[in-house]
């Protein structure tokens, strides 16, 4: 599947989520829709979309939070949502119920000359923490929003915060080489934890009245479907999956044992509950 012109600086983000790990996160659209919806539960509380708002999501992957926007801003308002990742919003448009008003564009928001001023509220699903250039990429969406616009968006709060993806991690790294190490500006899943750097870079694209709430939840790995479940989870999604990448065979399975070992201890009955955090970081124009 072709990608879509970027950003230079994004080009390694394009390449990714237009490869065999956009492919997994499609494919698990179901899963993760469950999994991850108490966090849409909470953006969506905390962002307000309304009848006849103009709304972007940016991120908006297999369209989860797209939809339920579009529920809550229809008939008179409209969602578009951004993503690079063709085969997860090729998923979207599957899932998206007909007449609903959401469009969904294969993009990079950095350089995607958005109308200016047309949109009511920007708000995102754990899809603004991996641009290059943030505050650039920030400034491009501020210029699309009305004078009145707001900001809310949902991103990890730091490593040590959340289990729910370190557990996996540590077991694995028994058996392959650790992750490269981020520095405090590269892009990734844990790159907006930091209250200053996110303050800052809202900032300096033009935003006022920054706030960040912690939450504080649970999220279960199984969906209901038991340890074999979480399991399979960890393999195919998230850090522990990118640590196991393109290891052979023997190597995942004795990781895949080592996961089951780190998990089984929050087992309670088929759900594998497990501690997670994440900011809700709000904003005006």
């Amino acid at each position: 599947m072709e990608a879509p012109p970027g950003h230079d600086k994004n080009a390694d983000q394009i390449a990714y989520w237009n490869g065999p790990g956009g492919q997994r996160w499609a494919d698990r659209q179901q899963i993760q829709d469950i999994l991850l919806k108490p966090i849409a539960d909470i953006l969506i509380d905390r962002a307000r979309p309304k009848p006849g708002d103009f709304v972007i999501d940016v991120g908006c992957g297999s369209g989860a939070v797209s939809i339920a926007a579009a529920e809550r801003v229809s008939p008179t308002g409209r969602v578009l949502g951004i993503d690079v990742s063709g085969p997860m919003l090729e998923r979207a448009r599957q899932i998206a119920p007909a007449g609903l008003p959401v469009d969904f564009i294969l993009a990079d928001a950095t350089v995607y000359p958005f109308e200016p001023a047309r949109f009511d509220l920007l708000m995102s699903r754990f899809g603004v923490m991996f641009f290059a250039e943030p505050a650039r990429s920030f400034a491009n969406l501020h210029k699309a929003l009305k004078p009145a616009g707001r900001l809310a968006f949902a991103c990890w709060r730091e490593p040590r915060e959340n289990p729910f993806f370190m557990l996996p991690l540590q077991a694995v790294y028994k058996h392959v080489p650790k992750l490269p190490q981020l520095g405090p500006e590269d892009p990734g899943p844990f790159s907006f934890a930091s209250e200053q750097r996110v303050t800052r870079i809202l900032s300096e694209a033009g935003f006022s009245g920054i706030a960040m709430e912690r939450c504080n939840l649970t999220l279960d790995p199984a969906v209901g479907g038991g340890l074999d479940a979480a399991v399979r989870s960890a393999l195919e999604i998230g850090p522990a999956a990118r640590a196991l990448a393109e290891q052979p065979p023997e190597v995942v399975a004795a990781a895949s044992r080592s996961i089951r070992e780190a998990l089984a201890p929050f087992a309670r009955g088929q759900t594998v509950p497990l501690d997670a955090s994440i900011w809700i970081v709000t904003a005006s124009v």
